[in-house]
């Protein structure tokens, strides 16, 4: 279901009734899928990634300020400080599949308020609304580990692209070109942000999946030349993140590495957890005394696990139900360990 036929008008009367709007979308392939068909359809305005939390904040107030904008849109960002809300001037729309949670003073859009299951990914939302730009959707929707009702349209639009049965979606991200083209978006958006908003704004000007993976223009090759560097760093991580898991007697597989410049954690936990779906995957980067984490299960709920497990430690987690994020001092990440074994 997500978004009814009357959210949708609602959506789009917001996006036709504006001039300068200004987006706020979350640094992975549905945040900013959903801020890329929400501008190439309407050809004005300003992205901004949120690549530090994924909570808009007071911090953000000047940003708007600064761009003077006559709407503002977030998209796919979990978490939005009503403190930030209470210093908006201007209508304010906000899309999303985290939570719910309650706000004042916005337009909020989330399928999760009247039916706690729907989980639809925010570029499947802004699909229904814009009608357009489908192969982008399907990188979007495909990356947050969710198949769209449009997939068999996707398919007879691009068959090159989807060229093996699968059962799952796991399937469709490690066996075929879609795949291939959620972990390009995925890699791109590592680094720096201005090398990552040069990146996004060369896709807002892309108009085919085929420009990227066959590199047929200059835009398609500078996308899929990011990628293959940051490549170059993520496959002898994922080697050994498989290799530990593939050795792991027990339930839990543990996988740390270090590294100050690049975050593969989400990556690597979720082809860690395709290719062992009996285990519980944790993968943790340490970076300046803290343990940045990704944990992944095919069965058990993980949310409230996580939050039994930090009671008294410094350290705040969460998430989807089989997908979670966690950041915790490195000193207390064993006693975290020691807790989540007892609980699973």
């Amino acid at each position: 279901m997500a978004l009814s036929s009357i959210q949708i008008k609602q959506i789009l009367d917001h996006l036709d009734n504006c001039q300068r709007p200004l987006f706020f979308f979350d640094d992975d392939q549905d945040g900013v899928c959903s801020f890329l068909q929400l501008y190439r359809y309407k050809k004005e305005g300003k992205g901004i990634i949120v690549k530090t939390t994924p909570k808009l904040g007071t911090f953000f107030v000047n940003k708007v300020e600064e761009y003077e904008p006559d709407k503002v849109f977030i998209l796919d960002l979990a978490v939005v400080e009503q403190e930030f809300l209470d210093e908006m001037k201007v209508p304010v729309i906000w899309i999303d599949h985290h939570g719910p949670f309650e706000r004042e003073n916005v337009k909020y859009f989330n399928p999760r308020i009247s039916k706690w299951e729907d989980n639809h990914p925010t570029s499947y939302m802004c699909h229904q609304v814009v009608q357009q730009d489908l192969w982008i959707a399907a990188v979007g929707c495909i990356a947050d580990w969710f198949i769209p009702p449009f997939l068999n349209e996707f398919k007879n639009e691009y068959p090159d692209l989807i060229d093996k049965p699968y059962k799952g979606v796991g399937d469709i991200i490690y066996n075929t070109r879609l795949g291939l083209l959620t972990r390009i978006f995925a890699f791109i958006l590592k680094g720096k942000t201005n090398d990552v908003m040069k990146s996004i704004k060369i896709l807002t000007r892309i108009n085919s999946p085929h420009e990227i993976l066959n590199k047929e223009t200059a835009q398609g090759k500078f996308i899929f030349n990011r990628y293959a560097e940051a490549n170059k760093i993520y496959e002898p991580l994922l080697n050994e993140a498989l290799e530990t898991a593939k050795k792991a007697e027990e339930k839990l597989a543990i996988f740390k590495y270090s590294d100050d410049r690049t975050s593969f954690t989400s990556e690597l936990s979720n082809e860690a957890i395709y290719r062992f779906p009996d285990k519980i995957v944790l993968v943790a980067r340490e970076k300046n005394d803290e343990m940045k984490c990704s944990l992944r299960s095919s069965k058990i709920v993980l949310p409230p696990l996580i939050e039994k497990c930090l009671v008294g430690l410094e350290g705040y987690g969460g998430g989807h139900e089989h997908a979670c994020g966690l950041n915790i001092k490195t000193r207390d990440f064993e006693e975290f360990l020691r807790r989540f074994k007892e609980l699973i």
